[in-house]
């Protein structure tokens, strides 16, 4: 194990702390973790609770696959679809056996597992996907108290030549060292995602649309296509890293203010009538109005997700020019009414999730709705673009289409899936 080795992984330990947002932590957990052994492939479990028939049982869900070969025949900016999937945490299989035993398991090769070994590996993905995996390190990720949070499982070692390795006790120390820093960073981002959503349940006790999954996706796909937009304008990584670890939370709050909207609105189980309408449209106020004293960078995205999500890129949406304390117009039309704010007068922010939220609602089903269909969705999408919704980001949105499909499967609504 070399200094150099070491002072990566002190400094990783900084920067995986700084990270507050759950999914964004895993994904970097799981790319470091390959960096710091020269892994070419790997995914990432936690430990979630899955239904399985009448049962509700803990499994291990994936929730992000990374394979550097198979980047390579992306197209640039572009990343790897995977298949979404949860495993038994028993002896069956390596990652299932390493959550089971809370053990390190280290295979040299797994086409040639001793026939002692109690898990087995299957060759079907490899089969699928035309990549051969050799080399398998599977390491748990601990709380101190033992508890087990997920599994990290990295593949395929390569020395300098790019040749596949078995991976070496030197790569165990480290990995080992690894997970149990970044298993400290996963514990403070489990708080912090508890934290946001339990103010997401109070809004689903008063808002039946307001569910766990559904800010969850509109999270996501917020995420997909700021970070698809900062490609596009060159933003630099580090940049590009903060502002989408803000925008993850930030956009998990979206609809807060709902909270202060009569239940008699908000649980009606048909279309608002005008007056009712204008009633609901105050729910933007009501959300800035929680982020008046903003302490961080968190605080101001969301407050500025919160008061325009529901503006229009033309203009035409709500509520437009007015104090976010008093609710008053500050810039008012020929009617006395606030101006709607229009093209880059929304915050950046604002007009992705408007994006994100609308399409959601689209695909859902609503007790006065049933969900659309794909094809239904996808052309209100484009024929709302340069009217509703920010045309660049619409043409981002369908260049990633396959990451918010992807997203879509992570988060079902009936939590049937992972």
């Amino acid at each position: 194990m070399s200094d150099p080795d070491l002072k990566s992984i002190i400094k990783l330990d900084t920067e995986l702390n700084q990270i507050q947002d759950l999914d964004l932590l895993l994904e970097r957990i799981l790319l470091e973790a390959r960096k710091v052994v020269r892994a070419d492939a790997g995914s990432i479990y936690v430990v979630e609770k899955i239904k399985d028939g009448d049962e509700t049982i803990e499994k291990l869900a994936v929730k992000y696959a990374q394979n550097d070969t198979m980047a390579k025949d992306l197209e640039s900016g572009q990343k790897l679809i995977y298949s979404v999937f949860a495993l038994p945490i028993n002896e069956k299989t390596i990652a299932g056996y390493c959550a089971l035993t809370k053990k390190l398991v280290n295979v040299p090769d797994v086409y040639n597992i001793s026939p002692d070994a109690p898990y087995s590996f299957s060759t079907s993905y490899d089969i699928l996907s035309g990549y051969k995996t050799i080399s398998n390190l599977a390491i748990p990720l601990l709380t101190a108290e033992g508890r087990l949070l997920g599994v990290i499982q990295i593949i395929n070692s390569q020395n300098k030549d790019g040749n596949v390795i078995p991976f070496s006790q030197d790569d165990e120390l480290l990995i080992t060292h690894f997970a149990n820093n970044a298993s400290i960073a996963l514990q403070k981002a489990y708080v912090t995602r508890s934290m946001i959503l339990r103010m997401i349940k109070m809004s689903e006790l008063r808002d039946p649309k307001e569910t766990g999954p559904h800010v969850n996706r509109v999270a996501g796909y917020a995420v997909e296509i700021y970070d698809r937009w900062a490609y596009r304008r060159k933003i630099p990584v580090e940049e590009r890293e903060r502002f989408k670890d803000t925008l993850k939370i930030a956009s998990m709050l979206h609809d807060v203010g709902k909270v202060a909207i009569s239940d008699t609105i908000l649980k009606k189980p048909a279309k608002f009538t005008p007056e009712e309408f204008a009633t609901m449209q105050h729910h933007t106020l009501y959300g800035v109005q929680l982020f008046e004293d903003p302490h961080s960078p968190v605080d101001v995205v969301a407050r500025d997700v919160a008061f325009s999500h529901h503006e229009n890129w033309d203009g035409t949406g709500y509520p437009g020019w007015i104090d976010p304390l008093t609710g008053k117009a500050i810039n008012a039309n020929d009617e006395g009414k606030p101006r709607g704010k229009k093209g880059e007068e929304i915050p950046l922010a604002g007009r992705i999730v408007a994006l994100a939220d609308v399409y959601d609602a689209l695909c859902s089903r609503r007790v006065y709705k049933d969900p659309w269909t794909e094809d239904d969705v996808l052309a209100e999408i484009k024929k709302l673009s340069g009217t509703k919704f920010d045309p660049e980001l619409v043409d981002v949105f369908f260049e990633i289409l396959p990451n918010i499909n992807q997203i879509r499967s992570l988060y079902p609504e009936d939590g049937s899936a992972v």
